[in-house]
């Protein structure tokens, strides 16, 4: 089977910063897999990379068995127009109705758009009552939930989640990875999400992999995520202060 994404010695620098150091990782049709690794280990670069917003210094990212890397122009777009996307702060416009955001990428009348947006926000546990309503005046659950009905709206093959659950309370995150977990499976979308939070990839993965200082350093199924055998692994998931991943001492 061809992989759905297949990255083969992606590598990007920043000036003399160094963030991916030759990433291999392949994603199946229809696979949920989460990236988890700390702050600044290249998980955001990883997903740019493959959405043609930057572009690697070396190696391949394929979808579909089709080189992307490079791709301009209308070529460009057709390619991210595969994808939808979860932002960590939502990126709602709040100078539109709930309605309008969720049916922003939508061709078509105002009444079809209009009835699009219902359906989707039907989706993720929303009313009708919220259509006309400005994001400003929601929650933030719900405004997650809105974002969440636009990423899939267009019914994207396959859709990315940056830190899905950040600034929720822990009932609220869950409810958001039980959203997201029954529509992958529904709409039988391939999932890419990046996050810190194991509890989160616990409940989105069907496999996991470790992006640690700009490596690959494990990746398996949700289940081996406690028995993985890998020191640097085990002690991210199991949140310990003591491990070989050291923290940076800041001065206040």
């Amino acid at each position: 089977m061809t992989a759905r994404i297949a990255l083969r010695g992606v590598a990007k620098q920043f000036g003399a910063k160094q963030v991916l150091r030759g990433v291999d990782l392949a994603v199946q049709p229809g696979e949920s897999l989460v990236i988890i690794g700390g702050s600044g280990t290249g998980k955001s670069v990883t997903i740019k990379c493959i959405l043609g917003l930057i572009r690697p210094d070396a190696g391949s990212i394929k979808v579909d068995g089709r080189e992307v890397t490079g791709l301009k122009g209308r070529a460009l777009a057709d390619h991210q127009a595969r994808f939808g996307m979860l932002f960590q702060g939502g990126a709602l416009f709040d100078s539109l109705p709930v309605w309008r955001n969720v049916s922003f990428a939508l061709s078509g009348s105002v009444a079809s758009r209009r009835a699009a947006a219902a359906d989707n926000l039907a989706r993720v546990g929303l009313g009708s009552d919220v259509l006309d309503l400005r994001p400003s005046s929601l929650s933030g659950g719900m405004q997650k939930r809105v974002a969440l009905a636009r990423a899939i709206a267009a019914r994207p093959e396959i859709l990315f989640f940056d830190e899905p659950t950040t600034g929720l309370d822990p009932i609220m995150a869950d409810v958001i990875n039980d959203l997201i977990r029954t529509l992958v499976t529904d709409l039988k979308i391939t999932a890419l999400t990046i996050t810190h939070d194991m509890s989160s990839a616990r409940k989105i993965a069907d496999r996991v992999a470790m992006l640690y200082e700009g490596s690959i350093i494990w990746q398996g199924s949700r289940d081996e995520l406690d028995a993985s055998g890998n020191p640097y692994v085990d002690q991210f998931v199991h949140g310990r202060a003591d491990g070989p991943i050291k923290m940076p001492l800041r001065t206040l």
